[in-house]
């Protein structure tokens, strides 16, 4: 007589200790605390003029005043922060949507196809290596001192990372699912929509990624030079008046806003990417 299958449902997991529920919470902060805490003693040891290494406190009484105008001591840009950052976010997120929709298209096209290959990538992997700083003179020269040469440099420090991840992840496509596809009926344009390119995503993503942090780098380069207004354009006038707690609030602003343009991209691809939910090691992760 066949014996009838019995499910088992998984065991209830253990509760964790209370030490450890609150390690949990706070195990991410235990580094920045720890060096921001070492940086402030450091800076009040006097081994450096503080005017030289601004102590953290002396820093984030700057970047209060530059968002909020709370006593003025930023002087022109004194509540002006969130006008910068437009200014910068703009520039970014120009240059990053064109790269975008090059690099994947492009790439698209470079990985499917063999002759779109050999006509295009030899140029590309010439003009991979350049980097886009010297693209400056150039830039101002095309374009003029405004947005428009910032959101070329943006493009070009964002473009390769996005070209190269899509050529990879529609490379390493499994043959086995595009033979499936094939062997129903599919046209190359079908395959193309519904085989490679979904199984490029997690490749495209990861090149997204990249790319957004190479636009916040060169959005900074571009407004040291070519504008004069944006985040960037803030730390390296702050410089030239040696105001070096307002350039490290600014460094803080770029690093922030970039930590935060990662995070909608890594939330974009894990609701794209459910399907990936539970088999690999950074769904594990969450």
């Amino acid at each position: 007589m066949a014996s009838t299958p019995v499910s088992v449902a998984p065991a209830p997991a253990a509760p964790l200790a209370p030490w450890r529920r609150l390690y949990r919470r706070i195990e991410r902060a235990i580094v920045p605390v720890l060096v921001l805490a070492g940086w402030e003693v450091f800076s009040r040891s006097g081994v450096l003029p503080p005017a030289l290494l601004p102590a953290p406190s002396q820093v984030f009484l700057a970047w209060a005043d530059w968002i909020f105008a709370i006593d003025g001591n930023t002087q022109n840009y004194s509540g002006n922060w969130i006008f910068d950052v437009a200014h910068s976010a703009m520039r970014v997120f120009a240059g990053f949507a064109l790269a975008g929709l090059l690099g994947i298209g492009l790439g698209m096209a470079i990985g499917w196809s063999r002759t779109v290959e050999k006509l295009i990538e030899p140029t590309l992997q010439i003009l991979r290596p350049v980097p886009p700083v010297s693209w400056i003179p150039l830039a101002i020269i095309w374009f003029g001192i405004a947005d428009k040469p910032a959101i070329f440099l943006v493009f070009l420090g964002s473009f390769f990372a996005v070209l190269l991840s899509t050529i990879h992840g529609v490379k390493t496509v499994d043959r086995n699912l595009l033979r499936a596809g094939a062997m129903t009926g599919g046209s190359p344009g079908k395959l193309l929509r519904y085989i490679v390119f979904p199984a490029a995503l997690p490749s495209i993503f990861s090149g997204l990624r990249i790319a957004i942090g190479s636009a916040w780098m060169l959005t900074v380069t571009a407004e040291m030079v070519a504008v004069k207004s944006g985040v960037g354009y803030v730390l390296w006038d702050s410089y030239y008046f040696l105001r070096y707690d307002l350039v490290i609030a600014a460094m803080a602003s770029i690093g922030l806003l970039g930590f935060l343009s990662d995070l909608v991209i890594k939330l974009v691809a894990a609701h794209v990417l459910r399907w990936q939910k539970g088999s690999t090691l950074q769904a594990k992760e969450g």
